[in-house]
C-alpha cells in the first residue's frame, strides 16, 4: 500500500489521485470492512490500526476527484461500520458524497439546509461547520462564507486553517488587508510554517504593487526570506524573493527612503539586494533543472510552478536552464 494513501488528498498531483482511485477496489477487496463483536474473533482478525481508517477516508476523497463514486460509497460504507453515522467527521464526508452527487443548485440548497439544520442540533460541529463554509464558497454566496468562518473562529478561535481560509476569501475580493490580518494570526498559531510565510509575502506584494507601499515591500521581503530560511528548497519563496528583490531594485531611491518602513525592518541595501537576487535565481534555476532532469529528491514540484519559474528566469535574467 502507498504511503501517500496516509497523506491528505487535497495536496496529492490528479495522477496520484487516479492511481489511489485505481488500487481502491483491490483495497477495498482485500478486506470484510465487518467490525466483530465478538472477543475470540477480534483477537484473531487483523489487528485493527489508525492507519487502515485514514486511508479509507483518503481514498473515498481520491475517489470522488475522478469519478468513481461506487468506491467512494463503499470507503464510507466501511467508516459508518466502525464510527457510526453520529460521528461528526463521517457526518461531514456523507455531506462531501451529498456535494459531489449534486447536479444543480437546487440539491445544493437542500445540502445545505441539511447543515443548518445538524448545527442548529450541535452549533459546535466543527466538521459541518466547515462544510458549510467550502459549500457556500462553491455557490458562489463568498459574503454568507465569510460570516461562516467568522462564526466558526469565534468558536475555534486556534484553527489554523479556518484562519488560512479566511485570508483567501478575503484576498479573493481584493480585501489585502484583512487577508493579511488573517495570515498573521495563521503564523501566531504556526510561526515555523514556511508556506504560509511565502503566501504572506506574496499578499505583501500584491497590495504593494496595488498601492505604491514601499513598507509591505519591505515585509514581504523579509517574509520571503523567512520561508526560505525555514526550508531551502521551497520554490515559491525562491520565487517571492526573486520578484521582490527585482522591483525594490528596479527603483533604489524609493527603497532607500523607506529602508526601515516596515516595523523597523531595515531594508537591505542595493548590494545585498542584489546578492539575494542572485542567489534567488541560482537556486531556482537548479531546482528547474534538477526537476527536469528527473533527479530523486527534486520531485514532486506543481508543474505549473516549474513552467513559471522558467519562464521568469528565461525573460528576467541571463540563466540558462538546460
Amino acid at each position: 500500500m502507498s504511503s501517500s494513501l496516509l497523506h491528505p488528498p487535497g495536496h496529492l498531483s490528479p495522477a496520484t489521485a487516479l492511481q489511489h482511485s485505481q488500487q481502491a477496489p483491490s483495497i477495498l477487496n482485500k478486506s470484510t470492512g465487518a467490525i466483530s463483536t465478538s472477543l475470540f474473533q477480534s483477537l484473531l482478525a487483523a489487528p485493527e490500526t489508525p492507519e487502515l481508517w485514514i486511508t479509507y477516508e483518503n481514498l473515498l476523497l481520491s475517489c470522488l476527484r475522478t469519478g468513481d463514486d461506487e468506491s467512494a460509497h463503499r470507503c464510507l460504507g466501511r467508516l459508518v461500520n466502525r464510527f457510526g453515522n453520529d460521528n461528526e467527521r463521517i457526518m461531514a464526508l456523507k455531506g462531501i458524497l451529498k456535494e459531489a452527487g449534486a447536479s444543480d443548485a437546487a440539491t445544493l440548497d437542500v445540502i445545505l439546509e441539511e447543515y443548518e439544520q445538524i448545527l442548529q442540533d450541535n452549533p459546535t460541529n466543527i466538521p459541518i461547520l466547515k462544510r458549510r463554509v467550502v459549500l457556500l464558497r462553491s455557490m458562489g454566496r463568498i459574503s454568507e462564507s465569510v460570516s461562516a468562518l467568522i462564526s466558526l473562529l469565534d468558536i475555534s478561535p486556534t484553527d489554523a486553517e479556518a484562519w488560512a481560509e479566511l485570508a483567501d476569501l478575503y484576498f479573493s475580493q481584493g480585501l489585502y488587508s484583512q487577508a493579511i490580518f488573517a495570515l498573521e494570526e495563521v503564523l501566531v498559531l504556526q510561526p515555523n510554517a514556511w508556506n504560509i510565510h511565502a503566501r504572506l509575502g506574496e499578499i505583501l506584494f500584491v497590495a504593494a504593487k496595488a498601492s505604491g507601499n514601499a513598507g509591505q515591500l519591505a515585509e514581504a521581503l523579509k517574509r520571503f526570506s523567512r520561508s526560505i530560511e525555514l526550508c531551502d528548497s521551497y520554490l515559491r519563496g525562491y520565487y517571492g524573493l526573486k520578484l521582490t528583490t527585482k522591483q525594490l531594485l528596479s527603483d533604489p531611491q524609493k527603497a532607500l527612503s523607506n529602508r526601515t518602513a516596515s516595523e523597523g525592518f531595515v531594508v537591505p541595501d542595493s548590494a545585498t539586494l542584489s546578492k539575494l537576487d542572485e542567489m534567488a535565481t541560482e537556486k531556482l534555476a537548479e531546482i528547474v533543472r534538477r526537476n527536469s532532469a528527473g533527479e530523486k529528491g527534486w520531485q514532486g514540484y506543481d508543474e505549473a510552478e516549474i513552467k513559471a519559474t522558467r519562464e521568469l528566469l528565461e525573460n528576467g535574467s541571463n540563466v540558462i536552464i538546460r
